[in-house]
């Protein structure tokens, strides 16, 4: 049996959304056309912001709420080793200093260590909602209100993850979300959203978006281009009609994952599960013995997987500067060596997923 580990071409074979790009085409209005601020008020609504604002990328999500909060060179912005590059080298773009934390056993922030690493230079704390799973907010929020410090939610990862019925992005400063293809709510390409409460901040950006442009012919300050295409914003408004459905089918087969796999200690960990969150599976990680063996065995099977991610970003040769070395973050550091990646899509059928957790239970057999 082939378990494909994203299901692109099933989700985006549809007629429905040829139908919606040809009368988009037939327009012709192809940079922020309506169906962009058509989006754009749909995610405020939804995330339970004030703004939203359609971005290139949601790298320049990050980038930008940094840069309306004129966070640039001589401060500090707390962050995880164990994210995806584009969250450490939109502080690194600003001119500022990304500060680490170690991360908890879900992967997420700890908490308890933020206090240790701020200074008089420290401006911002950037969690990061890794893998859909909401981080500690409160307890984020709590500190950084003590320490007057900016919150900058990273949710590339977690739209539609919730802490008792709130939703990620609005409990910060600002949120700022990918749709890129392999998340929950992607486009055909490249996209991001910035959301917030704050005038200020949307102002700002939708002004860095669009070349400092205030209107055609006056400009403001010096901006960059990163408009969300209005292509990806009728795409990412048809998914939008899907994301309920998404979101469920990945809660479901994330759940018959872990009653299956929890039981497979020592040689699967499952990360805690914490019932006032919702988690929305962007990606399903486990902890496995002889990872690199499990994932060869797996792939022999037709079963395709990823490490999300093999080297944390202070063990990166970009971040050699920063003066961090092997040992600084014991918790992401040894997760780098265990981490599975497990398909999880939405169009996982039962068969598929008793297939997977089969194989793995076979290959621990075989020890």
């Amino acid at each position: 049996m082939e378990v494909k580990y994203l299901g692109l071409t099933q989700q985006f074979n549809d007629e429905s959304l040829f139908s919606v790009i040809r009368e988009g085409l037939q327009r012709g209005q192809f940079i922020l056309g309506p169906e962009v601020q058509s989006f754009e008020s749909r995610f405020a609504k939804f995330c339970g912001a004030d703004y939203a604002l359609g971005l290139n990328s949601g790298t320049d999500a990050l980038f930008f709420a940094l840069k309306a909060l004129n966070i640039g060179t001589g401060d500090e912005v707390i962050t995880v080793p164990n994210t995806f590059v584009a969250t450490v080298g939109a502080i690194v773009q600003t001119g500022a200093k990304p500060v680490f934390v170690d991360v908890n056993e879900e992967y997420n922030m700890d908490v308890h260590l933020i206090e240790e690493v701020i200074t008089e230079k420290t401006k911002a704390v950037l969690p990061v909602h890794l893998t859909g799973n909401p981080c500690d907010m409160p307890g984020i929020l709590d500190i950084a209100k003590r320490h007057s410090l900016y919150v900058i939610e990273d949710a590339a990862q977690a739209v539609g993850a919730s802490i008792k019925g709130k939703l990620v992005g609005s409990f910060g400063t600002a949120g700022c979300f990918s749709l890129h293809p392999l998340k929950n709510l992607n486009v055909c390409g490249d996209g991001g959203v910035l959301v917030t409460n704050s005038e200020a901040i949307y102002e700002k950006a939708r002004l860095l978006r669009n070349h400092g442009l205030k209107n055609r012919d006056e400009v403001e300050l010096y901006g960059f281009n990163s408009r969300l295409d209005t292509l990806q914003a009728i795409i990412a408004n048809w998914v939008m009609d899907q994301l309920n459905f998404i979101t469920e089918a990945r809660i479901k087969n994330a759940k018959k994952y872990d009653e299956a796999l929890s039981g497979m200690s020592p040689f699967i960990k499952i990360p805690p599960r914490r019932d006032d969150v919702r988690q929305v599976f962007h990606t399903y990680v486990i902890q496995a013995m002889d990872r690199d063996r499990l994932m060869v065995f797996l792939g022999q099977n037709g079963i395709e997987t990823k490490v999300h991610y093999p080297i944390p970003i202070h063990l990166q040769k970009a971040s050699k500067y920063l003066g961090y070395k092997e040992g600084d973050f014991p918790v992401c550091e040894k997760q780098a060596e265990e981490i599975l990646s497990l398909p999880i899509h939405q169009y996982l059928g039962k068969e598929q997923l008793d297939y997977v957790i089969d194989r793995i239970k076979k290959f621990y057999n075989r020890l």
